[in-house]
């Protein structure tokens, strides 16, 4: 039986500052105050991602006026409003920005902000490649953004200047999809044995995407951290890349991003993007 919580053991998974009334709000708890079991599951993981990046909202708090957060795929934004209850509206500054395709999503969360009065927060409806967001950007964030939607993510931060980057991965299949069509004899034997198989190149093409990604923002001057999430009991796509600015760019992590693109022979969308290349996949 999947674990639930009621009663005291509900105060044990809320962080400090994080009320029931919030939660209850965002239909996370019931009426009675309980957590079913996708409810705490959820909350395990948006709580986890709130104490690591904990640290990056308190530091763009610090150090800018009126910060930006970014929140990326955003669902019904139970990151963005959790975020907003711990920080931003104790700080009395810094705009969080939801952004989010789905409007019948946007139209819930939008609904539930109005409600509780929480003034600073916009939801977005669009793609996040499209999204008007303002023209810097502080911190962006992105929990289980699909597929591409994590490089668009990467993308909004690199293209506005963020100082901060958290995203969590979800299902990549553009890259294992690239592999498919990489002919043997251009790799190396060693390296094509990686990915000969449908269940490994689906395995390798996720986690080679990941790598990629890291490299990138390296390359772009960040300092990047990649971690655990949550124990897997809660979640199956559970990588986190952290990353903050510290330089301008770097070219000794640039090089080894070619070398692994050449290598491979795949070129994600992250890449093509930030190259002005052709789509290919």
């Amino acid at each position: 039986m999947r674990r639930q919580a009621k009663g005291e053991a509900v105060k044990r998974e809320l962080l400090p500052g994080e009320s029931p009334e919030l939660l209850k709000e965002l239909h996370l708890l019931t009426r009675d105050g309980d957590l079913n079991a996708d409810s705490l599951r959820k909350l395990k993981q948006v709580n986890h991602l709130v104490r690591l990046v904990q640290p990056a909202v308190e530091d763009v708090l610090a150090r800018f006026g009126e910060p930006v957060i970014a929140d990326c795929g955003a669902g019904k934004s139970y990151l963005g409003f959790v975020l907003y209850e711990l920080f931003l509206r104790g700080a009395g500054k810094g705009t969080l920005v939801a952004v989010e395709s789905r409007p019948e999503l946007v139209a819930w969360a939008r609904a539930a902000a109005e409600r509780l009065g929480l003034e600073r927060m916009r939801f977005v409806e669009a793609p996040i490649d499209a999204a008007p967001v303002p023209e810097r950007v502080h911190l962006v964030t992105a929990l289980h953004a699909c597929d591409t939607a994590t490089d668009d993510a990467l993308l909004l931060a690199l293209r506005h200047n963020a100082d901060h980057v958290a995203v969590v991965p979800c299902c990549q299949a553009e890259v294992s999809r690239q592999l498919e069509r990489v002919a043997a004899p251009a790799s190396t034997p060693a390296m094509a044995t990686l990915f000969e198989h449908p269940w490994h190149r689906r395995e390798f093409g996720s986690h080679l995407t990941n790598v990629i990604r890291a490299l990138v923002l390296e390359s772009h001057g960040y300092r990047v951290t990649v971690t655990e999430l949550t124990g897997w009991e809660h979640s199956v796509k559970n990588e986190l890349i952290l990353a903050k600015r510290v330089r301008a760019s770097s070219r000794e992590a640039r090089e080894r991003l070619d070398a692994l693109l050449a290598a491979t022979q795949v070129r994600p969308k992250l890449v093509r993007a930030l190259d002005g290349a052709d789509a290919i996949a």
